[in-house]
C-alpha cells in the first residue's frame, strides 16, 4: 500500500536516527575502531541489515523512504524497484511492494554459471529503474550496480537508502557525475545529534565521534591508514 501521508524531511531525519539507535545498529567506539570495507578504521559504524529483524521499524521506515523517492522525483518516475547485492535486497522489494512495481536485484558480478546474468528478474530496455540499497558512504560502490542495470537498456538516475554517511565531500560528485541523484532518510549528523539528545553514549566517546566527522581522513591518517 502506498503511503500518502509523512512527516517532513527534518522529522523524518530524526525518528529515523532514533529507530537506528533504538535497535542498536549504531555502534560507536573510539578505543577499538571498526574496519570498513575500504580497510579505513573508523569509530562509527552502521549496521542497516538489523532493520530486517524488527518488522515495525522496518515498515515504518520503508513507508519513509517510498514517500521520499515519491516527493523527490515524482509518483510516476518508475517502472522497476531494483536491490543491489546483498543488502539492498530485502528493501528494494518492500519498497516496490508498496510502490506497486516490479522488483528485481543486481549482483555484484556475474554468477559465473547458467545465463551468468547480473541481474535477477525482468528488467527491459527503456525500463525506469530505482537502485534501492541500505546505505552508502562514497557513494562508488552504486557505480557498478548501476552501470549493469544500464547495459540491459533500462535507466538508471536515482538510488535511494536509508543511510547516507554525508562525511565524504565527494560522494554527491561521484553519484552526480554518473547521472544518479541520491535520495535517503538520515546521516551520520543526524544519528549524531540524536545520540547526543539522548546521551546514548558517553560524552568522550560523542566528542571523539564528532571530530572524525568533521573530518574523517585526517582521523584516519592520526591512525597510520
Amino acid at each position: 500500500m502506498i503511503p500518502s501521508t509523512y512527516p517532513d524531511r527534518e522529522e523524518m531525519a530524526r525518528l529515523t536516527a532514533g529507530m537506528l539507535l533504538d535497535i542498536q545498529a549504531v555502534n560507536f567506539n573510539t578505543r577499538e575502531p571498526y574496519t570498513l570495507a575500504s580497510g579505513l578504521p573508523s569509530p562509527s559504524y552502521i549496521d542497516c541489515r538489523k532493520l530486517i529483524s524488527f518488522p515495525r521499524i522496518r515498515s515504518t521506515l520503508m513507508d519513509f523512504l517510498t514517500v521520499t523517492v515519491m516527493r523527490d522525483a515524482g509518483l510516476e518516475a518508475f517502472d522497476n524497484i531494483a536491490g543491489g547485492e546483498t543488502a539492498g535486497i530485502p528493501f528494494a522489494a518492500l519498497v516496490a511492494e508498496r510502490m506497486a512495481l516490479p522488483m528485481t536485484y543486481v549482483r555484484k558480478k556475474p554468477k559465473g554459471y547458467g545465463r551468468n546474468a547480473r541481474i535477477e528478474g525482468a528488467m527491459s530496455e527503456g525500463q525506469r529503474v530505482l537502485l534501492v540499497e541500505d546505505l552508502t558512504t562514497d557513494g562508488g560502490s552504486k557505480l557498478s550496480f548501476v552501470d549493469a542495470i544500464r547495459d540491459t537498456g533500462a535507466v538508471c538516475g536515482h538510488t535511494a537508502v536509508i543511510f547516507y554517511y554525508d562525511i565524504f565531500p565527494e560522494t554527491l560528485e561521484t553519484l552526480g557525475a554518473h547521472g544518479v541523484r541520491l535520495h535517503h532518510l538520515c546521516t551520520w549528523w543526524d544519528v549524531l545529534a540524536e545520540a547526543k539528545r539522548r546521551e546514548a553514549f558517553d560524552a568522550e566517546t560523542l566528542e571523539e565521534v564528532e571530530r572524525f566527522l568533521n573530518d574523517p581522513r585526517a582521523w584516519q591518517a592520526e591512525r597510520g591508514a
